[in-house]
Order: structure tokens, then sequence, then C-alpha cells
């Protein structure tokens, strides 16, 4: 697997501003949920993994081709750090008719990264 991005303000304007192509950003969120690639072995490692993801999905999700786990990682963002696009960038949104499901779920993969900085004291 490639290198991935430093996981900064920066980073998460570029998933929202798609310069990041789509398996970087779910890879970022694998990274996050703590799924490990192990090229030794040719499997995922799981053992860093919250248990209800391990037991959903042994393997890391697509968040951008599918809903469900998209939708699992929006309710696993506290009711306090949803809105921490707009609240900690400044992020407005998208215009109407001109975003699509992509959109969204980029937007959601973000503001969980965005979660997880908060969490970890990266982001005040």
């Amino acid at each position: 697997m490639t290198e991935l991005p430093p996981l900064t303000t920066d980073t998460i304007w570029a998933i929202l501003n798609k310069d990041l192509d789509n398996d970087t950003v779910n890879r970022l969120v694998w990274h996050y949920l703590g799924y490990r690639y192990d090229d030794a072995e040719q499997t995922w490692k799981t053992d860093q993994v919250a248990e209800d993801w391990r037991e959903t999905y042994p393997e890391p999700p697509d968040f951008i081709e599918n809903r469900p786990p998209n939708v699992k990682l929006t309710r696993s963002i506290p009711k306090e750090n949803k809105q921490l696009l707009k609240e900690k960038l400044g992020f407005k949104g998208y215009k109407i008719g001109e975003f699509s499901p992509l959109e969204t779920r980029r937007a959601t993969m973000a503001n969980w990264l965005l979660n997880y900085m908060v969490n970890q004291g990266l982001l005040s």
C-alpha cells in the first residue's frame, strides 16, 4: 500500500475538494479505524479495530461505494461533533444540485476524521 497523507486540516480539505482519490480517502478512514494490512500474510489485521466494526466488517468496507458502512460511520460520530466541518473549517457544504452521494459520503468521512482528530487532541 502507498503512503497515506498526514491527518491534518489540509488533508480534510483535500477530501472535501476531491483532491484525494477515493482509494486514499478509504484507506485513511480504515487506518484510523485500526485496520492494518499485513503484506506478508496478505490479510487484514483487525486487532486494533473496535469490536462492533470488526464484527460487522472483518475487512475494511468501501465507504464511498457502499451506503451501510457510511451510515455506521455517521452514527459513530457523537452528536456534539456532527458539525465539525462547519465549526472547525468553516465548510459551507455543497450547493444544491451540485452534489451526489459521493460528495455526501466524502463529507461524512472528512467529518469522522475531524472527530478523530478532536478526540485524539490533534485539533482543538
